[in-house]
């Protein structure tokens, strides 16, 4: 016979895995805005960006509008998830925030500092959803 030891998270536990999740729910969703503007600037052919020579990963300018634009419709459509508490939008989080890490990453030439400041935001974001418990309510 097996017995299950249930163990009770305390009320501080819980408040701070609610907390993390919710400070990654408002990143997605203020980051992604911010990757569909960059991206519809992109489109746009705006002056905003840094044209480059001789860069490895280079792209037309409007295919990273449209991948910026993408992966930030993404990024908000599962920030709006995490808000609604969809388990399913913590594994999709991490893995757009992955993604997006590397889109930035690709795109360091054409907009450095800007990439740079969202490859920290979106490494927080998965910190945030991967430091909470599975088992945890949030």
């Amino acid at each position: 016979m097996t017995t299950t030891t249930h163990h009770r998270r305390s009320e501080g536990t819980l408040a701070v895995a609610g907390g993390l999740t919710a400070f990654a729910a408002v990143m997605l969703v203020m980051c992604g805005m911010l990757d569909i503007f960059r991206g519809i600037m992109a489109i746009a052919d705006d002056e905003v960006f840094i044209n480059t020579r001789n860069y490895v990963f280079q792209f037309d300018l409007t295919s990273w509008g449209w991948i910026h634009l993408g992966l930030g419709v993404v990024a908000m459509a599962v920030g709006i998830g995490l808000v609604m508490k969809a388990t399913w939008a913590r594994v999709m989080g991490v893995g757009v925030a992955a993604l997006l890490i590397i889109a930035n990453f690709l795109d360091i030439p054409y907009q450095p500092f800007w990439s740079v400041t969202l490859i920290a935001l979106y490494g927080f974001i998965i910190w945030a959803l991967c430091v909470v418990q599975p088992d945890e309510t949030y």
